[in-house]
């Protein structure tokens, strides 16, 4: 390699290491071209993609030059489209993008170009984002292991025999291994919680609302699953935020709050937060061991912020939670899948899981789906009360660390037996049941290797609160963002 090839590859390097907001800065201030950084990114995929198989449906490199030109061209005329002008995004594969085969991890749907894009993209797009292709998610967003019969399975960045976990799998693995300096994602039963635990990431679930999804005629659990931003720095989850919520006349849900303050200074006094740490939940969770240790490594670091801990068991049957969510859980995957699952062609190309959430929600009445929203207003007023007693309320964020890639999912945890394919991931429902901001916080790492996060769950609309905690947070985990894994 000459002199000058080496100085580049040096140089490429510390581009894809800058998070979104300092790489952003340094495009705005011409101190990098839109070009060299898309050169950068394309060259470093090319390297490391194939370790991890994060990225996906990859769009022709020579157009996306063109594009970057086009974004150096503006620049150089005083014009910017936004903080994302130039920089290179992979979209999760169950949001719709213009032009851009969307597939849903199905090959049910492995030719599906959307004529327009989701919301969310839409606005990336219009703050300058150049999408580069998808990010991998498991067949419909369905489990919390990224795998699909169309791309494969994704592997965990810090050790590629194990899960990248899901369903926002590929964009946690893209972040980690530097393939993206910031990432959107989707949660519905932890997405973007347990793959940002397992990746050493930041992954924040919005509450109910705060990121509208419009149009919605392929995407299940729009009133339970959320789109969102996942980082390696807070800064860049609130400004990928920022960009992404807000209200739209076409979600007619959405909240109509403020999203310029995520873009804002995130700093705030913790000192004397209350948090209550729900853990397992009394033992009712079944937790793999190491998983509870690794997260109060976490819950130290809140108390050296001035922070008071202090443990909570929620008055609400469990079982009774874990009920209402099968029951809305099935109900609205049956809504979009009941076609594919009627049809004997197509059903056969669904996978197990997909199959057994129809075979619920079909037989499920009109008084079980009453049942289920009476006992998740039960749920909320619950956390409601709880929240008049603690600032924040914090728990695992998953119940196992990430395990060997080739397992769909564990069918025993702690020698308890799963009795479904995503009961490991209990952990995440109340949050997602109370539509209440969480955000999975880097915990660290067990003495495998294996990350491990932990949830900061805050009152509804609170998401500012949960940032700026976030924020404080990160800076006193000095310790386990270092930890980063061999991306070079």
């Amino acid at each position: 390699m000459s002199d000058n090839a080496s100085q580049r590859a040096v140089a490429h390097e510390e581009i894809v290491s800058l998070g979104a907001v300092a790489l952003s800065g340094m495009i705005a201030g011409r101190t990098l071209s839109c070009r060299e950084v898309m050169t950068a990114y394309l060259a470093h995929i090319d390297a490391v993609n194939p370790r991890v198989n994060a990225i996906v449906s990859r769009r022709d490199p020579d157009t996306l030059l063109a594009e970057a030109d086009a974004c150096d061209r503006e620049l150089a005329s005083g014009k910017s489209r936004g903080w994302l002008h130039g920089i290179p995004q992979a979209i999760k594969d169950l949001s719709p993008t213009a032009g851009i085969v969307t597939t849903f991890g199905s090959p049910l749907r492995a030719e599906q170009i959307p004529a327009r894009d989701g919301l969310m993209v839409e606005r990336m797009k219009a703050a300058g984002a150049i999408v580069i292709g998808k990010t991998n998610t498991p067949e419909f967003g369905l489990g919390s292991q990224t795998y699909n019969p169309v791309f494969g399975a994704t592997r965990n960045a810090y050790d590629h025999a194990l899960t990248a976990g899901g369903s926002s799998g590929g964009a946690a693995a893209a972040l980690a291994m530097r393939m993206l300096p910031v990432a959107d994602g989707s949660d519905m039963m932890g997405s973007l919680r347990n793959p940002a635990a397992f990746n050493n990431l930041f992954g924040f679930r919005p509450s109910f609302g705060r990121v509208p999804q419009a149009p919605v005629p392929d995407v299940f659990g729009e009133q339970l699953g959320t789109e969102g931003p996942m980082g390696r720095n807070v800064s860049d989850v609130a400004r990928l935020l920022s960009t992404q919520a807000g209200p739209d006349a076409r979600a007619p849900l959405s909240n109509a709050g403020d999203a310029a303050p995520f873009a804002g200074d995130l700093s705030r006094d913790v000192e004397g937060l209350r948090i209550g740490w729900i853990g397992d939940w009394q033992g009712h969770l079944a937790t793999e061991d190491g998983v509870l240790q690794v997260c109060e490594q976490g819950l130290n670091r809140l108390k050296k912020l001035g922070c008071v801990v202090e443990p909570v068991v929620p008055a609400f049957d469990p079982a009774r939670l874990w009920r209402c969510w099968n029951t809305l859980r099935q109900w609205s995957v049956t809504g979009k899948l009941a076609p594919l699952y009627a049809n004997p062609e197509t059903r056969n190309r669904l996978k197990p899981e997909a199959c057994w959430e129809v075979e619920q929600g079909l037989v499920l009445s009109a008084l079980d789906i009453h049942r289920a929203n009476v006992d998740r207003t039960a749920w909320y007023e619950v956390l409601r009360r709880l929240f008049e007693r603690f600032d924040i309320l914090a728990m695992p964020s998953a119940q196992v660390f990430a395990f060997d890639v080739g397992i769909h999912w564990p069918s025993e945890i702690a020698g308890r037996a799963m009795d479904t394919y995503h009961r490991w991931m209990e952990v995440a429902i109340g949050a997602s049941l109370a539509g209440v901001p969480a955000m999975s916080v880097p915990a660290g790492f067990d003495a495998r290797g294996r990350a491990m996060g932990l949830q900061l769950i805050g009152p509804h609309r609170a998401d500012l609160a949960v940032l700026q905690l976030a924020s404080a947070y990160e800076q006193v985990a000095a310790d386990v963002l270092a930890r980063t894994p061999d991306w070079q």
